[in-house]
C-alpha cells in the first residue's frame, strides 16, 4: 500500500463511540498529552498547516477528530489528558472517551503515542504505555518538540527516556519536530511500511 501522505482532509468529528465513521482502511490512533503537538504533528505529516486546528489553549479538544489520508489511511485524533485547568468532570468525560476508544472493539492498526521529549514522564503516560504493552497494541513512542535539542542530546535524552519508561528494548521510537519537520520522513516511512 503506497501513502504518500499528501492528499489529506477532515473527515469526521466523535463526541462518543458511537458517532466514530465506519472504515474500511487501516486507522491509525494519536494519544498522549494535552499540548503535546498531535495537531501540529499531523499537519505536518501532511505538509498542510490548516488542516487539523492547532489550539494555543491546551485541553480544547474534547472529541475524537479524524482525517482520511490519500483515502487509504485513518487517522484519529484523541482528545488529549492531563491538562489541569480543566473541570474534574470534563476532564473524566476527555478520559472516558479515550478509555472507550481502546475498549470498545474499534478495530485500528497503530497508535502514535506523544511526548513532549523536554518534560519528564507523567503517570497517565505511564499508565498509557503500561495498558498498551498489557493489551498487545501496537504503538510507536513519538517524542515531539526535539528541535531545541542537537544530535548528541537527543540521543542522550532518549536513552534517560528508555531507562526511565522501562521501553520494550524492540520498541519503535521516534524524535520529531514539526516546526523545522525532523525525523518526520522516517516517521512516514514506518507507517506506511507497517501498513503494507
Amino acid at each position: 500500500m503506497e501513502i504518500n501522505f499528501r492528499k489529506a482532509k477532515f473527515k469526521a468529528l466523535a463526541a462518543t463511540i458511537d458517532q466514530c465513521p465506519a472504515s474500511d482502511v487501516p486507522e491509525i490512533v494519536m494519544s498522549g498529552r494535552s499540548n503535546v503537538g498531535k495537531s501540529s504533528l499531523i499537519n505536518a505529516l501532511v505538509d498542510n498547516k490548516k488542516l487539523a486546528r492547532v489550539s494555543q489553549t491546551p485541553g480544547k479538544t474534547r472529541a475524537v477528530v479524524f482525517f482520511e489520508i490519500d483515502e487509504k489511511l485513518l487517522i484519529a485524533d484523541l482528545p488529549g489528558y492531563g491538562y489541569a485547568k480543566v473541570s474534574k468532570e470534563m476532564k473524566s468525560s476527555f478520559s472516558s472517551l479515550a478509555d472507550s476508544y481502546f475498549t470498545s472493539g474499534r478495530k485500528f492498526d497503530l497508535v502514535l503515542h506523544l511526548m513532549d521529549i523536554r518534560r519528564e514522564p507523567t503517570d497517565e503516560d505511564v499508565a498509557m504505555l503500561e495498558y498498551m504493552n498489557a493489551n498487545n497494541i501496537r504503538y510507536f513512542v513519538v517524542f515531539t518538540k526535539c528541535d531545541k535539542f542537537s544530535a548528541a542530546q537527543l540521543r542522550r535524552r532518549i536513552e534517560e527516556l528508555k531507562d526511565i519508561y522501562n521501553f520494550d528494548e524492540n520498541a519503535d521510537i521516534f524524535a520529531v519536530s514539526s516546526m523545522k519537520k525532523q525525523g518526520l520522513d522516517e516517521l512516514r516511512e514506518a507507517i506506511a511500511k507497517l501498513l503494507i
